[in-house]
């Protein structure tokens, strides 16, 4: 604001006679300002002081308050070291009248007011700590550092913490600081003189402005925030912070770190640590145990402070106390911290923007985030008309009369007024955020009545590891009657008893998930289905129940996105990751998760067999599109970028098809084309042949190797040319001449299915040009027809089906329809993939009329539902009568039945229906009833 201050509204003058007097001696004041004078002086004495110190500056300052702040900031980064103490001073005189009275007029919003203080505190401390490093580097005392390094301080990092960090700071506030130092700037030699240096640096900048002269303070710093202050110094080096948060941080300081930012010394250091730490800040999962760490923080500050009980205005802490400023502040940042590994978005300081950033994500309800940032500007207008009383850093209402009305004066309001006024908004603020902290007693559960669990089972409960600490074990406890009500619900409760062991049994720690359910009992309904219906799943989510995160994200119901946006949001995600084992990792953990999520669409039958198929499909193909480039990079760093053109990624059988179910691997062919050159160029550069060959078992390394958070996938390269036998890597003139000149009539085959799913877009386009052209060539077709029937011999004899149930091997079933529609494609000369083209093809060159072909397309429809149900319920060939009446319903359901008796009467009658049309037109076995 370059204009003169505007009044927008004025305190009631406590005192009038000693507001005129103090206005009387500021002639040169308009008739509002003066006003806005005399009522702060009369309510204030500490403000009433600074204005009879100020009283040349000030008219000035009141005509254009924007500049006299920009002065008053340049002045004090002008000061020369030794008029440091009195120049710092006199600009807070400055700083605290001018924000203190345009916040009294409402010229200025909170917002600006906090910003100003806080900024200034940012440069005094820069201020005073360089002038300490420049006596240091001066006396020798720094070893290594020059004149040059004074700008950075030598890698003194100075972080804001608190209000600090999120430009929140109060009108009295001290200034909350943790000071590391690089120890990368020193020779290690040196390091414990450094060290010595930048403890006596951060003492003495401290005591710059800390110290109380005749020209009063600066601010009052609090170091107390570094970790265990009780035995380290006052300033760290970084590798040795990192090393506490690493091993012994706790959740009251992950929480201390969202405000965290560097604000003096050394900036681009204290990025790159704050960047160290934010594993340890926001962790992968959504950590709704902070919920329970936030609540036990809450009450030891309560008993430590004496600020609960019942409310009362008088001597209520507007911080610490009963809907204060605090309750609002942990409401955010424990939200935060449960979904802020997640979502980056919500990583914001300030207590405002943390609440605009979850209303917007669907964490907080907006109308919640409103009240609550309305109230939270409110309560911080108090705090500060309680400060500006007498400067005093205290956070209380005042208990004496005098002091109430001083309060109420500042806010232009009358005693009872503000009284009333405080009453309701702490008691909303409270009530808001009391629920999240300490929810009451839910709604009894179920009585259990008839149902009597097995004792014997709920009796070893506790000897499972996420049961053996006493933390899991004591949210487990509260867990337990919800769990039991719901399992008595189930039609077989006894069953979905067994099953919920199994899935206990497995988990390695049980704390986080248990408070995921606490958080959001509606998970419970979705782990008994699960468990009841599909051992695959519930074994899949005992080992990975990290997975149970994505449901409360708010769109895992919502339709499928499609495999661009998917290999777009994880592309995008790895990028953000600069290390390549954790790119790997980030990779697995994301992929679980959308698998999960198309396992439970399945199961609950949002989606059918075919549908759960192609999304399978669709996201390993997204996986494989994203991961490749990592290893590209990784690869290339130490042996130089690809030769020639660089690879493809040949996607076979069922995953060139586009139709994989949740067990499938990954049949695939690395293609690639160096073109002219022989070697790479790099710091160990390879012959081509070598590096593509090392490239590529770095690929399936990096899809299949078990990390931390699993594998990806199991990958297959025995349809390359040659197979085992083959290169693992082929080249783009050898993968066209083989199949060209040496590949068999079954190889011909696989190519139907074959699509490029990954890699230079240009060689994949070649590919497919290749693909579709060698195809469409001229075949006899005796020859191919005589090639089929010896392949289904050679199948028949190798794998014989495990009983019906097995919808896969056998005459008649999947592999033998998918094998016919292959040889119907190829003899079409068809490009497309899926196995219902490849019927048709088979009709357009007379192998088969178009009812044989409807009923060959029926059969594999219902073969591919029976197998992708299998595979989710138990991860093999079923057996009917052991997967639970859950299992069964499911089964059903999924393949349009009414009884498990009439499905198996229908795949019998399909095998020998199937087997007997595909022999009659290509030969072989023909017995399809096993």
């Amino acid at each position: 604001m370059s204009q003169s201050l505007v009044i927008n509204r004025l305190p009631r003058a406590f005192h009038t006679d000693l507001g005129d007097e103090t206005r009387a001696a500021l002639p040169d004041l308009t008739a509002e300002q003066g006003e806005l004078i005399a009522g702060t002086a009369g309510s204030s004495p500490y403000l009433k002081g600074l204005i009879d110190q100020e009283r040349d500056w000030l008219p000035h300052a009141l005509q254009q308050p924007d500049q006299a702040l920009a002065d008053v900031m340049g002045a004090a980064r002008a000061l020369p070291p030794d008029q440091l103490k009195p120049g710092l001073r006199q600009a807070k005189r400055r700083m605290a009248l001018l924000t203190a009275l345009a916040d009294l007029a409402g010229a200025w919003p909170l917002e600006k007011v906090t910003a100003a203080l806080t900024d200034f505190g940012a440069l005094a401390a820069d201020v005073a700590a360089k002038a300490e490093i420049a006596a240091l580097i001066r006396r020798g005392k720094l070893p290594g550092m020059t004149e040059d390094d004074v700008e950075t301080a030598a890698g003194m990092v100075i972080l804001a913490m608190g209000k600090m960090g999120a430009y929140e700071l109060n009108y009295s506030s001290d200034i909350d600081l943790i000071v590391l130092f690089d120890e990368t700037r020193f020779d290690p030699d040196d390091f414990y003189e450094a060290r010595q240096g930048m403890v006596r640096a951060t003492r003495n900048f401290c005591a710059t402005l800390s110290d109380k002269t005749a020209d009063g303070y600066v601010f009052r710093t609090d170091l107390r925030l570094r970790p265990d202050p009780a035995v380290t110094p006052v300033c760290l080096a970084m590798e040795a912070a990192e090393r506490y948060y690493e091993s012994l941080g706790r959740t009251w300081e992950r929480a201390a770190y969202i405000k965290a930012r560097p604000c003096a010394g050394d900036i681009a250091a204290g990025l790159r640590f704050l960047d160290a730490l934010r594993p340890f800040v926001w962790r992968r999962h959504l950590d709704f145990a902070a919920i329970q760490d936030a609540h036990d923080m809450r009450l030891r500050i309560r008993e430590n402070k004496g600020t609960g009980g019942s409310l009362s205005i008088p001597g209520h802490d507007m911080k610490l106390g009963q809907g204060g400023i605090r309750e609002i502040e942990f409401f955010t940042q424990t939200r935060q911290l449960i979904a802020g590994g997640r979502d980056p978005d919500l990583r914001v300081r300030g207590t405002v923007p943390g609440l605009a950033a979850l209303a917007s994500k669907g964490w907080v309800p907006e109308d919640v985030a409103e009240k609550l940032t309305d109230h939270y500007r409110a309560h911080r207008e108090v705090e500060h008309r309680i400060q500006m009383v007498h400067d005093a850093q205290t956070h209380k209402v005042p208990n004496s009369e005098d002091g109430f009305e001083r309060v109420a004066c500042l806010m232009g309001i009358s005693s009872a007024e503000l009284t009333a006024e405080l009453t309701r908004r702490l008691t909303e603020v409270h009530e808001l955020t009391e629920g999240f902290f300490a929810p009451g007693p839910g709604a009894a559960p179920v009585p259990l009545q008839e149902v009597e669990f097995d004792k014997g089972v709920l009796a070893r409960w506790p000897t499972y590891p996420a049961l053996r600490s006493q933390r899991g074990a004591r949210i487990f406890e509260r867990l337990r009657p919800e769990l039991l009500a719901r399992l008595a619900k189930t039609a077989k409760p006894d069953e979905a008893l067994l099953a919920l062991d199994g899935f206990l049994a497995g988990l390695p720690a049980g704390v986080q998930l248990f408070s995921l359910f606490e958080a959001n009992p509606h998970l419970i309904d979705l782990l008994v289905d699960i468990v009841g219906t599909s051992h695959a799943l519930a074994t899949h989510l005992s080992r990975n129940a990290s997975v149970f995160d994505a449901v409360i994200g708010g769109s895992f119901f919502s339709d499928w996105p499609g495999q661009a946006t998917l290999q777009s949001d994880l592309t995008k995600a790895l990028a953000e990751e600069s290390d390549y084992e954790t790119q790997l990792d980030f990779a697995r953990r994301w992929c679980k998760e959308w698998h999960f999520r198309i396992g439970v669409h399945h199961l609950r039958g949002l989606i059918d067999g075919a549908q759960a198929g192609q999304q399978y499909a669709e996201l390993a193909q997204a996986v494989i599109a994203a991961v490749l480039p990592c290893v590209v990079d990784q690869f290339s760093k130490k042996h130089g970028p690809a030769p020639g053109r660089g690879a493809a990624v040949l996607g076979m059988g069922s995953l060139g098809a586009g139709r994989i179910n949740s067990q499938s691997d990954l049949d695939m062919i690395v293609i690639y084309d160096p073109q002219d050159q022989d070697m790479s160029d790099g710091p160990r550069p390879l012959a081509t042949r070598t590096y593509y060959a090392r490239f590529t078992q770095a690929l399936i390394t990096a899809l299949s190797a078990p990390m931390s958070q699993g594998r990806l996938y199991e990958v297959d390269m025995r349809l390359r040319p040659s197979g085992n036998q083959g290169p693992v890597a082929t080249s783009w003139a050898s993968f066209t001449n083989y199949q060209q000149n040496e590949a068999w009539v079954w190889e011909h085959l696989a190519l139907t299915r074959a699509h490029v799913v990954a890699g230079e877009a240009g060689l994949a386009e070649d590919i497919e040009n290749f693909r579709a052209e060698f195809l469409s060539q001229t075949r006899d077709h005796q020859k191919v027809l005589k090639e089929v029937a010896a392949m289904r011999e050679r199948l028949a004899a190798a794998k014989a089906p495990a009983g019906v149930w097995d919808a896969k091997n056998g005459p008649g079933r999947m592999m033998d329809i998918e094998l016919m529609a292959e040889t119907g494609a190829l003899l079409a000369g068809l490009p497309q993939r899926d196995v219902h083209w490849g019927l048709d093809g088979a009709v357009a060159v007379g192998l088969l009329d178009v009812a044989q072909a409807q009923t060959l397309k029926g059969c594999y429809d219902l073969c591919w539902s029976v197998q992708c149900a299998a595979r989710l319920l138990s991860g093999k060939v079923i057996e009917a009568d052991k997967i639970g009446e859950g299992g069964t319903a499911f089964l059903c359901r999924a393949t349009g039945f009414d009884q498990v008796e009439q499905l198996q009467s229908a795949l019998q009658d399909n095998y020998s229906t199937a087997a007997s049309l595909i022999g009659a037109v290509v030969g072989g076995v023909e017995d399809g009833t096993q």
